[in-house]
């Protein structure tokens, strides 16, 4: 059990950090038009909320300290 608490807070830690530092992001597709069977496509970029990343670093620091000083 503190294994994994100590990875999975590893982890979200790890990932807010990259979040926060600006290297989260994802690309959404919208359809702007379609007409029969052709479709006019456009790709955004988008960034990961800041919130996110910062909820991810504390939720990660509690986990990993409660693997560290749990008492099994």
């Amino acid at each position: 059990m503190r294994a994994i608490l100590f990875i999975v807070g590893l982890v979200l830690l790890i990932g807010g950090l990259w979040v926060v530092f600006g290297h989260g992001s994802y690309s959404q597709t919208d359809t702007v038009l379609q007409l029969g069977s052709a479709k006019l496509t456009a790709t955004h970029d988008k960034t990961v909320p800041q919130w996110i990343g910062i909820s991810g670093i504390v939720v990660g620091a509690l986990l990993v300290l409660g693997g560290m000083f749990s008492k099994r």
